[in-house]
């Protein structure tokens, strides 16, 4: 080791989200650091090492021979300490800390609306770090320690937490657009109107899926206009746009108030709602199995 420094914690913490991540920036993102700010302090560990710990292309980050031989060694230790840092947070009883997690913008909402004024009354020791992503990112490799999304998109080596209920996506159209185009009596039908299609956060057009006695059916439907907001699509479809296909709980006061009427309703039904989701490999922070605690008092 040059010159007698021995690396600080915050240093091999900096490596470790590096190394895990790949990147820098996704590693600066993870740690609230700017790119710039990462490197000079992974070059300096490594000056104060004398090893070089990451190859670096423009591509690609890397571990090297003494980077993995490093990583293997700091992942437990830091592990560990986190885990003592969290029992003392529960001895005290006040969880605290940071709590970072990820979802797309309608299932935030929904946090919003049910937990997370409850829970920073209850837990005001806890920092919450909300962050609205439509794409499924990996929250373990972001930085995030939970995550939220339909139970069919959560990965299988995840732990998942129903929030809220299960509920349905519905075909609707304003009755304007039904008296001038006629009602779909299957969703075969869908392919003779004008639909507004559906972007998804990948890129990819969404084809609307419905189901029948255990009959399924995906539809890519045709259309003149795309979105990728669900108000923006209730919003086109109250104004005769076309047919729109969205979750029913976000367009409920639409066709209560008569703006928007319902279509195929007997091949829409309910599906497995959304799930908080956590990683089992690691140490679950007390600030993580408080949040759980209200998310399962709200479902």
């Amino acid at each position: 080791m040059n010159n007698g420094a021995r690396p600080t914690l915050t240093d091999l913490t900096a490596f470790l989200a590096v190394a895990e991540n790949r990147s820098f920036s996704k590693a600066a993102g993870a740690l609230g650091l700017s790119r710039s700010s990462l490197s000079h302090a992974i070059a300096a560990l490594e000056r104060r090492l004398g090893a070089r710990l990451l190859n670096r292309t423009t591509r690609s980050v890397a571990p090297t021979e003494a980077g993995e031989r490093l990583l293997g060694r700091l992942k437990p230790v830091l592990q560990d300490l986190d885990q003592a840092i969290d029992a003392v947070a529960d001895d005290g009883g006040h969880p605290g800390g940071t709590l970072r997690i990820n979802a797309a913008e309608e299932p935030m909402r929904l946090l919003m609306d049910q937990v997370v004024s409850r829970f920073v009354e209850r837990y005001p020791h806890v920092s919450l770090d909300l962050v609205v992503d439509g794409t499924l990112v990996d929250i373990v490799e972001q930085g995030f320690d939970a995550g939220i999304r339909l139970a069919e998109s959560v990965p299988k080596d995840m732990i998942a937490v129903p929030f809220g209920a299960d509920f349905r996506f519905l075909a609707v159209a304003a009755p304007s657009y039904v008296k001038a185009a006629g009602r779909p009596k299957t969703p075969e039908d869908l392919r003779k109107h004008r639909c507004i299609r559906q972007r998804l956060p990948s890129g990819k057009l969404y084809r609307w899926e419905f189901e029948k006695h255990r009959q399924e059916i995906a539809i890519d439907v045709p259309g003149v206009l795309t979105l990728n907001h669900t108000m923006l699509t209730i919003e086109a479809a109250a104004k005769g746009l076309g047919i729109g296909y969205v979750p029913e709980h976000t367009v409920r006061p639409w066709l209560e108030d008569g703006r928007l009427v319902p279509l195929l309703e007997d091949w829409s039904p309910p599906i497995s709602g959304l799930r908080l989701y956590y990683s089992g490999r690691r140490h679950t922070p007390a600030a993580l199995r408080a949040f759980i605690e209200v998310v399962r008092e709200s479902s």
